[in-house]
């Protein structure tokens, strides 16, 4: 038994002393950067929202759709009023809130480097910009 044991006991601890390094599992693709130093609505945002959420047929459109209570995406008085729950950030990272979903629904996750964009946008105080 006591043999068992420290034989459990080992295997335990030589797993626990895997390290990965995170720049050599996920590389930066070379010659791409994500620069959110200066987001703006119209040039960035806009543009995330319309190729991700507000999509025809998706959720977030101006057709509305019930089971997102029809929260229109294409509207900036909409999207600034959603951002200031921080529901936005959650839901595209994968974390949604009790009653909510992962984002966008039924399709990949958002790149990074877009999510870290409407991040700081929403940080920012979600400006029309």
């Amino acid at each position: 038994m006591k043999k068992l044991l420290m034989i459990a006991t080992m295997a335990v601890a030589i797993s626990s002393c895997y390290n990965d390094k995170y720049d050599k599992l996920y590389p930066a693709t070379p010659g791409v950067t994500c620069d959110t130093t200066t987001v703006s609505y119209n040039t960035d945002i806009k543009p995330i929202i319309a190729a991700s959420c507000a999509i025809p047929g998706g959720c977030h459109n101006a057709d509305g759709n019930a089971l997102t209570g029809n929260l229109d995406f294409t509207n900036l008085t909409t999207l600034q009023g959603q951002a200031t729950t921080d529901l936005i950030v959650a839901d595209i990272n994968g974390a949604p809130t009790k009653g909510h979903t992962a984002m966008p629904l039924n399709l990949p996750k958002i790149a990074q480097c877009n999510i870290n964009k409407i991040t700081r946008w929403v940080n920012e105080g979600a400006p029309n910009n």
